[in-house]
């Protein structure tokens, strides 16, 4: 899927979302005249020569007009040229990089970060991003970091471990993870408010996590690595949630447990 996309968009469409970067106003309208004024030229100058009836002329003028008007409406032209109307955009996001979620546990002393970052940046990494989540052992932070193209995920685990970090976890991630944090739970309370049974769906968008549907699952017994959160629910008595190989921090299990209470309070007050 991703190869097709890829041929499809000529490799410059977004990796979130699929969509091609909007052209400069310039280079779409030179696009719309070259893809339209060869086509016109050539049919004045056969019209010209064969000297058709009047009326004839004007149904195929008009045919053809139309024809290319709903050519350049649709994105046929903006396929045609795609590499060359969105080159200026293209070119900017080529030099981004790899992007990398990272989350590592370190001395809640000073310093540390600082250590890492060292290590990082002998990779020729940038950190982009940075959430720190204090935990009883110190602190967890939680890190988004750009990389040249042939930096593996081991090679920032060594590296990490080397600047002092431990319990390093890494995954490639795309530009959503670069939403400001408060933005988006901001978004998902007024989408909770507005309706509380949404609720299961917006703490599992914020926090990246997979909703438990299965019963089976939910009365047995759950791992007690971390990996599963429990959120009360105004109407089942409790949601669970699963993060694989990434335990939930005591700052995302308090954002949930707020989003919980904001759903009960919005259902009650719409009773």
């Amino acid at each position: 899927m991703d190869s097709l996309r890829t041929t499809l968009t000529g490799g410059t469409a977004c990796d979130v979302c699929g969509r091609l970067p909007h052209p400069r106003r310039l280079r779409l309208t030179l696009a719309k005249l070259l893809a339209i004024a060869p086509v016109e030229l050539a049919l004045h100058a056969v019209v010209l020569a064969a000297h058709p009836p009047y009326l004839v002329s004007v149904a195929v003028l008009a045919s053809v007009t139309t024809a290319l008007v709903i050519w350049v409406v649709e994105p046929s032209t903006m396929r045609l040229l795609r590499s060359w109307l969105h080159a200026p955009k293209a070119r900017p996001r080529n030099g981004i990089g790899t992007l990398w979620r990272i989350r590592v546990t370190l001395d809640d002393r000073a310093g540390t970060l600082e250590s890492v970052a060292r290590q990082l940046s002998v990779l020729d990494a940038n950190i982009l991003g940075l959430h720190v989540h204090p935990i009883d052992d110190g602190v967890r932070d939680e890190l988004v970091v750009s990389t040249p193209d042939d930096i593996t995920a081991a090679d920032l685990e060594l590296a990490i471990e080397s600047g002092g970090g431990r319990g390093t976890h890494v995954w490639p991630t795309t530009a959503l993870a670069l939403v400001d944090g408060q933005t988006k739970a901001l978004s998902l309370s007024a989408r909770v408010v507005a309706d509380p049974s949404e609720l299961p769906h917006a703490v599992a968008e914020l926090l990246g996590a997979q909703l438990v549907t299965n019963r089976v699952t939910l009365a047995g017994q759950l791992p007690d690595d971390g990996t599963v959160l429990k959120v009360p629910s105004p109407w089942t008595g409790l949601f669970a949630f699963s993060r694989p190989g990434e335990p939930f921090t005591p700052a995302e299990s308090a954002r949930a447990h707020r989003l919980a209470e904001l759903a009960e309070a919005a259902q009650t007050i719409t009773r």
